[in-house]
This record gives structure tokens, C-alpha cells and sequence, in this order.
């Protein structure tokens, strides 16, 4: 699967490259030439929008052999993807897409499945209920199930998520229902919540929480291993497996940090049947000379997450 990643990330890199020579050749001076660059492209070379460049797809697999190992829906997702980000930077009006390093591509996406990908062994005894789960062109993983799908919802999509340098994986399950959900009115006992460094978040019935500082606490083991990375060459097998324990760590303290604020979540819920909160951008406070504590309290993801627990 880090071989698909590496794939995906090249199909990326490739489509990206053909969208700004289109630019930089459609953008140059007609009644001079450029004393530092040039782009030389046909004057009919169409635009390389979205269906071009999936059209295209079946040529540079004969370039390219390594874009035959991957699954064809995956490929056409890649390219979805990247067209994705051009159609949201000319929307917002910066964030241009950049080009994605080794090791940035982190995920691929199944769109679609002809069959059930989720099934059972039928060997007994298995572990943690020997659920697997069948890629197409990977074959049978054998994963650990979070929670059993409900009943009447059919797997529509899988994304597939490399975490902590591809020594973690993840699989995420989309699932679709015909059933209708409700969106009932505000009502019943109002909790207004305050969220701060001090305490992390006091609710109007004076109810508090202590901030969890899972950063804090790992601190000075984070520094130890990074410590020890800095001394190994570059690149070398020591240095990328000192990087491996960097990266671990930090997966560590993120699960921590949200599995928190799933509990303090749960918790507000429990109390309130309406919760208010303060609508403030945490990002232009993390940049501030409190922006370790901030960042560390991770109150953005925690406004989020309650929404998502609130509405469920």
C-alpha cells in the first residue's frame, strides 16, 4: 500500500505539472520574449481540465507501468482530487496547489464497490472478530472493526489513511441510508460554555474542567527522540527509524488529546439539551505567545467534534 501511496502521489505531481505549464504557456508576453523562463506549448492544446486529464489516464499507463498497479477508480480519484484543489484556490483566491513530497500523499479512496467489501473468515477463533475487508488489486485485510455497521446502511466508498510514516493504517468506512433525519428546533435547558487555558472550558452552571496537557507531559520524551534523530545521517535506515518513534509519538499524543475531547463532549451533552459556544477563530490565537498552550488544548478540533456529537 506505501507503493500505491507513492503512485498516487506521482499521478498527482503529474497533473498538477500539465495544469500550470497550461498557465504559465497561455500567460507569456506575446511581443517579447522572457529573459529568465519560457513555455512553449500548442496554441490548440486544450485546457487540462478534469475529463481531459482522465482521458489522458490510459496513455500514461503505457508511459508509466507503475500506474497499472493501481486500481483504475483510484487513479481517476487522484485526479479528482488535485482538480479539486485548483476549483477550490480560484474560489478562495489563494492556496494554489502545490506539488506533493515523498511521503505527503497519505490516502486513496475506493469510490464505489460492486459487492459488500466487509465480510467474515469463516475460520473460528479468529482475532478481534477476524472481520476483513477486500480491496480491490490489495485483497483481504484483515482489519479491527470500530463499531458494527447498522442495519440498512450499505458501504458506499472506503478511503484508505496511512498515519505515523505508513506504520499505522486506517480504514474509513462511508456508508449511505434512505433514511430521513430529522432537524428539530432548538429547545429544553440552554448550557453556554467558555473554553480557556486556565480551565478548559467553565460552563454557565460554574461546572469546570482542568485542561488534559498531553503535549506538556510528552514533552521531554519528544525532545529526547528528536534529539536522537538529529544525531543519525539523513536518510540513513537509524535516522528514518528515530523519525518513525518522532511520529509515533505525536499520533500518541493526538489520539489522546482526541479522545478527551470526545468525553468532555459526551459529558456537555449529557447535561444540556442546547450548548452555545463562543464563536472565536483559535487559529489566530495559536500564533500568539500562548499559541504551545493553544495548540496543545486543540479547541478548534473540540468545537467540531461537539458539534458532531451534539447533532448525533
Amino acid at each position: 500500500m506505501l507503493d500505491w501511496l507513492e503512485t498516487c502521489r506521482r499521478l498527482y505531481n503529474r497533473c498538477l505539472r500539465d495544469l500550470k505549464t497550461w498557465l504559465n504557456g497561455k500567460k507569456c508576453p506575446i511581443d517579447r520574449c522572457s529573459l529568465k523562463q519560457e513555455y512553449i506549448v500548442p496554441a490548440d492544446l486544450p485546457f487540462p481540465s478534469y475529463l481531459e486529464q482522465k482521458r489522458q489516464l490510459t496513455q500514461w499507463k503505457k508511459e508509466n507501468p507503475w500506474f497499472k498497479a493501481v486500481h483504475s477508480q483510484v487513479t481517476q480519484d487522484v485526479v479528482k482530487r488535485m482538480h479539486n484543489t485548483w476549483e477550490a484556490f480560484k474560489k478562495r483566491g489563494f492556496g494554489f496547489p502545490r506539488f506533493k513530497k515523498y511521503g505527503q500523499f497519505r490516502s486513496f479512496l475506493f469510490p464505489q464497490f460492486k459487492n459488500p467489501p466487509l465480510q467474515l473468515p469463516s475460520w473460528e477463533g479468529s482475532w478481534r472478530g477476524g472481520y476483513q475487508i477486500k480491496l480491490p488489486k490489495i485483497g483481504s485485510v484483515l482489519i479491527e472493526l470500530h463499531r458494527p455497521i447498522p442495519e440498512g446502511f450499505v458501504i458506499k466508498q472506503v478511503r484508505v489513511l496511512s498515519r505515523a510514516r505508513g506504520t499505522k493504517w486506517y480504514v474509513v468506512i462511508t456508508v449511505q441510508s434512505n433514511v430521513e433525519v430529522p432537524n428539530p428546533l432548538p429547545k429544553g435547558r440552554g448550557l453556554a460554555i467558555d473554553i480557556g487555558l486556565e480551565n478548559f472550558l467553565t460552563t454557565s452552571d460554574n461546572f469546570t474542567i482542568k485542561p488534559a496537557r498531553f503535549f506538556r507531559e510528552l514533552q521531554s520524551r519528544l525532545k529526547e527522540l528528536q534529539r536522537k534523530a538529529s544525531r543519525k545521517k539523513k536518510g540513513s535506515k537509524n535516522w528514518e527509524k528515530e523519525q518513525i518513534g518522532v511520529a509515533k509519538l505525536h499520533h500518541k499524543i493526538a489520539n489522546y488529546r482526541k479522545n478527551f475531547h470526545f468525553q468532555v463532549a459526551h459529558q456537555l451533552c449529557d447535561q444540556g439539551d442546547m450548548i452555545f459556544v463562543e464563536d472565536i477563530d483559535f487559529g489566530v490565537s495559536a500564533k500568539g505567545f500562548l499559541g504551545k498552550s493553544m495548540l496543545d488544548g486543540g479547541f478548534g478540533q473540540f468545537r467540531t467534534i461537539l458539534k458532531w456529537v451534539c447533532w448525533k
